[in-house]
């Protein structure tokens, strides 16, 4: 798709640097010992975090990443979630987009699984 600005993903405790663009926070749950200014966020769309029951099932175990994208992308069909994976697609028409998780590997987060489905 070539309508789409570049989508990064990354830790939300690294500060902004040039480039990145609109930096939205993609956890359910807010990063621990981080304030909002520290964040500085342009967003947070915790609507389109995992289910707490996939989360737990997953725990960042890389050996379940595969299985966890999969399930992760049939919870992102759900109205909620769909609405707001709509929004973070139209943010990356308008701007880079930075999409920000506290998981220490982010790389194995749900916020690659997003980064994918957004770059099309």
């Amino acid at each position: 798709m070539t309508d789409v600005h570049q989508v990064k993903v990354g830790r939300v405790y690294v500060e902004r640097v040039r480039g990145d663009g609109t930096r939205v926070l993609v956890d359910r749950i807010w990063p621990r010992g981080l304030s909002k200014e520290k964040a500085d966020l342009d967003e947070w769309c915790k609507t389109v975090a995992p289910s707490t029951e996939l989360r737990k099932w997953y725990a960042h175990d890389p050996e379940r990443f595969e299985e966890f994208g999969r399930r992760y992308r049939r919870e992102l069909e759900e109205p909620e979630r769909a609405e707001t994976l709509g929004h973070l697609r139209a943010l990356a028409r308008k701007t880079n987009l930075t999409l920000l998780t506290a998981t220490k590997d982010a790389g194995i987060s749900e916020a690659v699984v997003l980064a994918d489905l957004i770059r099309g």
